[in-house]
């Protein structure tokens, strides 16, 4: 060492002085880590949502999986209540489903609140109702093109019943109408029409309800005299946007490009659901020769009329 260079002393250690120099670098480093996990969460997040909802993306899985639903759960009144929720992986929308009664008695108990849920790829997700909801008109639909129910175990039963009460049931016919035919048939008005026979499992049905930008300028929908016809085109076109890539999500309501392309092309009513009738109605379509049966699935009395 040179001698005439300076020497340097080091100071004192100060413990006080180094814990505060370690906690400001732990601070430091701890600030910078979140900060980059805020800007890549935020980056996710936004980025996803941005990826999910591009293009009519959103009006799109209204348009096919709301639509759907609605066909999966025909023996529920379903509006789809808010749309659309995004996180990273998924995009999903919230339906509310109130249970189908014969008119004028009591509501279908409470507004069920469900959501529907698409994930990254646009794949959904287990679904609610459908094949678990088991009601009585589910299991009527089910029974279109079976022999159960027949007429005169039909007639039976609405003896048991007054005239007067109100029904829903469903109509099954022995030859399927044409859409003119069921116009001119008279009784569909409002309820859905059913288009195939499914033995044993839920056969696709179709109202002025069922797809939700059918009618954007009509409250409630066509004239009755027009409904049936018009219901149809509006059904046709809805499978008309349908896509093979669609397919996979189909199957998850319990339906098919084949069968619903096959439906919407014949246009033959097999059936429909009337929840308008009497049963003094009901025992006058068993005497139709153009209906097959009726499957009664509910009743209840009009507490508001006087008799």
């Amino acid at each position: 060492m040179n001698e005439d260079e300076p020497v340097l002393e080091l100071p004192d250690f100060d413990p006080r002085a180094t814990r505060r120099s370690v906690r400001r670098g732990i601070v430091r480093t701890a600030t910078v880590v979140l900060a980059v996990l805020v800007a890549v969460v935020l980056v996710a997040t936004l980025g996803s949502a941005a990826v999910q909802q591009r293009g009519d993306r959103e009006r799109r899985m209204t348009d096919v999986l709301a639509t759907a639903f609605k066909i999966y759960n025909p023996a529920y009144a379903i509006d789809v209540q808010d749309c659309c929720q995004t996180t990273p992986l998924s995009m999903s929308f919230t339906v509310g489903a109130r249970q189908r009664r014969a008119a004028g008695g009591f509501e279908g108990g409470a507004t069920g609140f469900y959501t529907i849920t698409q994930d990254f790829f646009g794949r959904v997700g287990r679904l609610p109702l459908g094949n678990y909801a088991n009601t009585r008109l589910t299991a009527s639909l089910a029974d279109v093109g079976t022999d159960l129910q027949r007429k005169e175990d039909v007639r039976r039963v609405l003896a048991r019943l007054p005239e007067a009460l109100n029904a829903m049931a469903v109509v099954e016919f022995a030859e399927p109408l044409t859409p003119a035919e069921f116009a001119k048939f008279g009784q569909g008005c409002g309820g859905p029409a059913v288009y195939e026979r499914r033995p044993g499992s839920v056969p696709i049905t179709w109202d002025n309800t069922t797809y939700d930008r059918a009618y954007p300028d009509l409250e409630l929908g066509p004239p009755c005299g027009k409904e049936p016809e018009q219901n149809l085109e509006i059904f046709r076109r809805w499978v008309g946007m349908l896509r093979d890539y669609d397919e996979a999500n189909l199957r998850r309501f319990d339906l098919s490009l084949a069968r619903l392309r096959k439906a919407a092309k014949d246009g033959l009513v097999y059936a429909y659901v009337d929840d308008l009738a009497s049963v003094g109605d009901l025992r006058k379509l068993l005497d139709d020769p153009r209906v097959r049966t009726v499957r009664l699935a509910d009743v209840a009395f009009d507490l508001d009329r006087p008799r």
